[in-house]
Parts: structure tokens; sequence; C-alpha cells
């Protein structure tokens, strides 16, 4: 018996170090970063690679008159592509542990699910599954199909230049949320006030405030379509007042992004040389040649 047992401790043992292992391997494989060698290369660019495609693949579906064997061909395409997003999600998952740390591995699942890319990662797939399990009507079906293109955020993850943009709206999200308010109060006044000025004279255009909406969205952001416009004097004044305030208003979040844009890129300019210049502090040189001599 003690033989017995001795030799399934050395199995569940050699098991847990095997699946740790496992881990290891396909955490290196599915999380970009500098922990990954070539092979982690090759999965990201495949992933990239396939979420393009199915960006042309949504583009080509709108097109009528395509062939029957086309559509087939799509249709397989679909397939496919959702076979790999699901694998790569189940994978995710399978990490999370690793890569959002709990008490327990039910919580690191939980945080990689309601996290920002597991969102978009499972809204990439569940279009395709939620037919099967739930009877919808052809315009839900439509819906689900167009859902679809939330798989082109995917890329973020393997984006530089789109993560640090996020980064910067992160760190400036109580600037702007002070500009996002301000604009939206703008947007409101000039509605109750127009609705009230133009509301009698043109009832089919400013029938009621929520209506009065889109006209001050529109002269506020200096779009101006031209589809509801006032005629009266007071109606014309305000707007015009609107029309100015949106100039500055559309461009104080633009200023505060790229200004942090620039603030980040130069932080991460001085930590380069700092790192190169510490690299450089630790090496030995040669005193004749000047070249570098090993420890």
């Amino acid at each position: 018996m003690d033989l017995v047992f001795f030799i399934k401790l050395l199995i569940y043992k050699y098991f847990f170090i095997f699946c740790n292992m496992l881990k290891q391997k396909i955490y290196r494989l599915v999380e970009k970063g500098s922990h990954g060698a070539r092979y982690n290369m090759v999965f990201d660019y495949f992933i990239m690679a396939l979420i393009l495609l199915n960006l042309f693949a949504i583009i080509a579906e709108s097109f009528s008159g395509l062939s029957a064997g086309f559509v087939r061909f799509l249709k397989l395409f679909e397939i496919v592509s959702v076979i790999v997003f699901t694998i790569e999600y189940l994978l995710r998952l399978y990490v999370s542990s690793l890569t959002h740390p709990a008490n327990n591995k039910l919580n690191s699942a939980l945080k990689f699910i309601f996290s920002g890319y597991g969102l978009i990662d499972l809204f990439a797939i569940l279009p395709f599954y939620l037919p099967f399990i739930i009877k919808a009507d052809l315009r839900i079906l439509r819906v689900l199909r167009l859902a679809r293109f939330v798989r082109i955020f995917k890329l973020t993850r393997y984006n530089k230049s789109i993560n640090l943009i996020l980064d910067v709206v992160r760190e400036k999200r109580a600037e702007l949320g002070i500009t996002i308010f301000i604009a939206f109060l703008t947007i409101v006044v000039a509605s109750v006030m127009m609705y009230y000025v133009e509301g009698d004279v043109q009832p089919d255009d400013f029938p009621n405030i929520l209506a009065s909406f889109w006209w001050a969205i529109a002269t506020l952001t200096t779009v101006g379509y031209g589809d509801v416009v006032p005629i009266t004097v007071a109606g014309k004044f305000i707007s015009g007042i609107i029309a100015v305030l949106g100039i500055g208003l559309v461009a104080l979040p633009t200023g505060m992004i790229s200004a942090g844009f620039m603030e980040r890129i130069k932080s991460d300019a001085s930590n380069d040389e700092e790192n190169k210049n510490n690299q450089d502090s630790h090496s030995v040189k040669c005193p004749h040649c000047g070249g570098e001599v090993d420890n």
C-alpha cells in the first residue's frame, strides 16, 4: 500500500509540474510581452492577420450579387475564425491566474472575463453562438452579425500606438470628464433656449426640447448639416454663440490628449535614455581601444 501511495503521489506531483509548465508556455504564447519568443510573435501576427481578414469578410458580405461559392467560402471562413478565437479565449481564460492574479482561480477567471480585453474577446465570438442558444428573428440576427465588427477592437491588444492613446485618455480622464460635462451642459441650455425661441415658429423642426438636442449637437460641433436651422433673429444669435463656443469646447479634449501624448512620449524617451546610461555606467571600457570589456 505504501508503494502504491508513493507512486500515486509521484504521479500527482509530476502531473502538477507538467500542468504548471504547460500553463507557463500557454501564457508566453497568448500574452504579448518581452517574455515571448519567436512562436509568440508568430501567434500575435497570425491573430492580427485573422482579425483583419474578418474585417474584409464583413465588408465583402455587404456587396450584392456574390456568387454562391464565394458566399460558402465566407461562411466557412467565419466558422474557422470563430473556432480559432474561441480556442484563444479559452487559453486566455486558462492562464487568467497569471494575467489577472486573485485569491483563487475563480476570481482570476472573473477578473479576466469582465476586463476590457476579456469582454472584447467574448463579444467577438458571442454573436456566433447566441442563435444556437436562443431563438432570434432576422432583425436580431442582423444585429448579431453586425456585432462581429467588435473583433477589430482585438487589435488594441497588439498595437502599441492604440494602447498609448488609451493610457493617455485614462491619465486625462478627470480633465476630459469636466470638458464633456461642460459641453453637455451647454447642449442642454442651448436646446432649452432654442425650443422656446423657435418652437412656436418651427413646430416641426423644434417640437420639443429633446428634438432640439440634434440641432444643438450639430451646431456645437460646428458640423452644421443645415437640415434644422433657426429663422428668427434671436435664434440666429443663439446659434452663432453656440457655434463659437463649440470651436473652443471641441478643441479642448483634442488639446488635452495631444499634450498628454507628447508628455508620454517625452517620458518614455527619458526612461529609455536613463536605462541606456545605467547600462553604460555598468560597462568597463578598455583603456587602449575604448571598447567594452566583460566583467
